[in-house]
């Protein structure tokens, strides 16, 4: 018998604001001056916020930690069209967007300064921890979706981050297919940063794009400007809309850079050229959303400098209280080691508050 064509395929690509600032205006996406404005405060925060940490971790003053620099737009835009009770599943990449659902701005420093409270958002129970087990949060996103269509949240639908690397994981391919299958109101943001650690994209997969395994899970995916605020917002916006109407799940690429460093234990000067990071300095997405603003003539350089010293005083405001507060348990991280004691588990711990004890003493 002859062979017969069963389909044929493609991926769209998504691209509204360009590097120079410059909108097209037929795809331009309706949104407030508020909305705009408030989308451009928390990139900006993220960026000033990822400056400020990194020069804690290099004092001491708190471990290691990732930095979002460059990627602002694919995760602070996504956010955007989000509801209050839509479930937010991120890895550790997504700073700003945490900072959109609620979260306080001590808890980063919290968390990365070694202690568990600072994974609770007390202002939104449905934002959940920071994941760093790669592609394991895909998993909780489509069992957050599927639960809330069985308990009859008609309107719910859940957004989950993962990385180029992560996208590698079986825990991805298994969340992909259910989310397919069960029709889920799910929807994926694949932040390509181009490196997955010192794994350029080009070895991660022989694929033109991760956006069109969507295809192979039959569900719709689309690629997009990454560092585009306008493009992430409009191909996030539609993929919540469809979710909404029961369409099912959208697996969407946005293809960012990491400007920095995996985390702050990593040296990129050792697998990746200057002359790349350079290339993509042009493609900010602070710089491209600033100008729109501007050009649409809601900001100027007098909003630019309040803005500034706002975020810069309300940042140091969260340092303070961060190294100011000395409640916390020091033997805190051996309560949960297992359900219940353990006798193995106690010696350690009080040879760790005796060391603790002799420190003091000696300091």
């Amino acid at each position: 018998m002859p062979k017969k064509k069963i389909g044929t395929f493609s991926v769209e690509y998504l691209q509204i604001l360009d590097e120079n600032g410059n909108v097209d205006k037929k795809l331009e996406p309706k949104l407030s001056d508020k909305d705009l404005l408030k989308l451009y405060e928390y990139m900006f925060m993220s960026r000033e916020y990822d400056h400020r940490m990194l020069k804690l971790q290099r004092q001491g003053r708190i471990g290691t930690i990732p930095l979002s620099i460059g990627q602002e737009a694919a995760f602070c835009s996504a956010t955007l069209p989000m509801k209050d009770d839509d479930w937010w599943v991120g890895s550790y990449r997504e700073l700003g967007a945490r900072l959109m659902r609620g979260e306080p701005l001590v808890n980063t420093l919290l968390y990365y300064g070694g202690y568990e409270e600072g994974s609770f958002n007390p202002n939104n129970d449905r934002t959940l921890p920071i994941a760093v087990v790669l592609g394991s949060q895909l998993l909780h996103a489509v069992g957050l979706s599927y639960a809330s269509r069985l308990k009859g949240e008609k309107d719910t639908a859940s957004i989950c981050f993962f990385g180029d690397g992560a996208s590698s994981e079986g825990d991805v391919h298994e969340a992909l297919n259910f989310a397919s299958v069960w029709n889920t109101p799910t929807v994926f943001v694949c932040q390509n940063n181009q490196w997955a650690i010192s794994t350029p994209r080009g070895i991660q997969t022989k694929a033109e794009s991760i956006a069109q395994r969507a295809i192979g899970y039959g569900m719709k995916g689309i690629q997009v400007d990454g560092n585009d605020p306008l493009a992430v917002y409009s191909a996030t916006k539609e993929a919540f809309d469809r979710a909404r109407k029961g369409e099912g799940p959208t697996l969407i690429e946005a293809v960012t850079y990491r400007m920095m460093m995996h985390t702050t234990a990593d040296d990129p000067t050792k697998y990746r050229d200057d002359s790349e990071v350079k290339e993509w300095e042009a493609k900010d997405p602070l710089i491209r959303m600033k100008k729109y603003l501007e050009d649409k003539g809601i900001w100027n350089e007098e909003k630019q400098e309040e803005l500034a010293k706002d975020v810069k005083s309300r940042i140091e405001a969260a340092v303070k209280e961060f190294e100011s507060r000395e409640e916390f348990k020091p033997d805190a991280p051996f309560d949960y080691v297992y359900g219940t004691t353990h006798e193995i588990i106690e010696e350690q711990r009080e040879r760790f508050l005796e060391d603790l004890r002799k420190d003091t003493e000696n300091a």
